[in-house]
């Protein structure tokens, strides 16, 4: 029947078993990587930097895609049968929360025509958090990770969950989840390479 038809590599349905994903500014990765990247979480919730961008090729152009991120802690990599895919329509409670991309779902060549920014995920340590962020504990590392979901169209197609989506993951940008930052030198590579953090060069707080 189609279930099988539709099969590609790795038991994938053929709509996500040839999407790549490409890192975008892997060299500031790198860079950060080095000296053992930080990532501030605050109550409020903080953006990334950098940002977690990703080029996308191989998706079907007309068919729908949702794409999103968790954040295990990198010594949990099992997946549970894909329950983030369930707990994505839940109130899931820490740390299984995910971030759906907002421009979710949208055609594969929508997703493939720019580069994918996940500029608005915001990191905190509140464990209350009611806005969607993504809650960490300080003083973790963690391992983003990055999932495209093929929209299936078919009435039963929780049955096809686990065939309906690709993982990646990037060991260079892993990172320490903490309230300030411990290492100097993050602190520099910081300001000197992100745009929005102007006011911390003339000693203001960052916004």
């Amino acid at each position: 029947g189609w279930a099988s038809e539709g099969l590609g590599a790795g038991g994938k349905n053929r709509r996500v078993c040839h999407a790549a994903a490409r890192l975008e500014m892997g060299s500031l990765w790198e860079e950060f990587n080095r000296l053992g990247t930080e990532m501030i979480v605050t109550k409020a919730g903080r953006r990334m930097f950098p940002t977690f961008q990703v080029k996308l090729s191989g998706l079907d152009p007309l068919a729908d895609y949702v794409l999103l991120m968790d954040f295990p802690p990198p010594h949990r990599y099992a997946f549970h049968s894909s329950s983030w895919l369930a707990a994505g329509r839940a109130d899931p409670a820490a740390p299984g929360r995910v971030h759906f991309h907002p421009d979710s779902p949208a055609k594969g060549a929508q997703w493939m025509r720019q580069i994918v920014s996940f500029d608005k995920l915001k990191l905190t340590n509140n464990l209350l958090d009611d806005n969607g962020h993504i809650i960490l504990n300080s003083m973790h590392r963690y391992q983003p990770r990055f999932h495209v979901v093929f929209v299936d169209p078919r009435r039963d197609s929780e049955r096809f969950a686990h065939q309906n989506f690709k993982s990646f993951s990037f060991p260079e940008t892993q990172f320490m989840a903490v309230t300030a930052y411990q290492n100097h030198r993050i602190t520099q590579l910081k300001i000197a390479s992100n745009p929005f953090a102007k006011g911390f060069r003339d000693g203001e707080p960052e916004p």
